[in-house]
């Protein structure tokens, strides 16, 4: 141990000072850095590669749970206990959510549809409820503003669209792409909140006219439609938080990569057993 920490220190204090401090001679210190390296440091140093790929891989994201999900997955035969070692002591720490502020305009003339879903964001099969809502991204260029459509089954993003104005359009390109790509049968519920591009009548008509059922959060509750909201914090801040857009069309290049190439096929998500929505799908099929 003390040979270990001398070999940590020396690149900011003196070899020969450290080793007085410690009682070991200067020949023994190199002694010891001189031997081979043990199996497990070895085996550390293939750990430690492996995490930082995927550590990177993810966004950022992973913190030790998912990486050892990972590098099972991989084959490697790892416990927490290890891995989180591995991770503290090289500095690897998964980025952190913060708030961010509503975009609902509840204030329009629409009528509001009864809160079915409850809180009740389980199903038992995809496109059996979906979840949207609307947020914004900052560029240079000005307010992005993303909706999206996300499967309460796989937490998978199903349809999404994005505009430099938050008009009602934007919600129903989401929408149109969520039905095109998914095909759902009548009877799916579909929860968002009381803002105005949900409770247009154009919106309404088009959930009636494939059999959609409307459900929307009691005013002001954003745990109503909580899974979304978490689906936002994530991408904020494994992507929007860390970088700076410069312009609309860049930030809309990296969400569809982020959506597109991580987050549904990759990402791996705690609610689904720490498994991507694409996987998690999979199962279900």
């Amino acid at each position: 141990m003390r040979c270990k920490f001398i070999n940590a220190e020396r690149a900011r204090n003196n070899t020969a000072r450290l080793c007085k401090l410690f009682g070991i001679s200067r020949s023994g210190f190199y002694a010891w850095r001189s031997r081979p390296a043990s199996k497990r440091v070895r085996e550390d140093i293939v750990l430690l590669d492996h995490i930082q790929t995927e550590f990177e891989a993810s966004h950022r994201s992973y913190g030790r749970p998912r990486m050892v999900e990972e590098l099972r997955e991989l084959g490697f035969k790892v416990g927490h206990t290890r891995i989180g070692r591995l991770m503290r002591e090289n500095g690897i720490k998964a980025v952190r959510t913060r708030k961010f502020k509503r975009t609902t305009n509840t204030n329009h003339s629409f009528g509001f549809a009864p809160n079915i879903l409850e809180q009740n964001f389980s199903a038992s099969k995809p496109n059996e409820k979906w979840s949207v809502d609307i947020s914004y991204i900052q560029t240079r260029q000005g307010w992005l503003y993303l909706a999206v459509v996300l499967d309460l089954h796989s937490r998978r993003i199903v349809g999404w669209a994005v505009s430099d104005r938050m008009k009602r359009d934007l919600a129903l390109k989401a929408l149109q792409m969520a039905i095109t790509l998914r095909q759902p049968k009548p009877g799916l519920i579909h929860h968002s909140d009381r803002g105005s591009q949900y409770c247009a009548t154009q919106y309404q008509m088009l959930l009636k006219r494939h059999g959609m059922i409307a459900s929307m959060s009691g005013k002001g509750n954003c745990y109503d439609n909580a899974p979304v909201e978490a689906f936002f914090k994530t991408i904020k801040a494994e992507l929007i938080w860390r970088m700076r857009f410069e312009t609309r069309y860049d930030a809309e290049r990296e969400i569809f990569g982020y959506i597109n190439d991580f987050y549904n096929p990759r990402r791996r998500h705690s609610a689904l057993g720490n498994i991507s929505p694409a996987a998690y799908e999979k199962l279900a099929a």
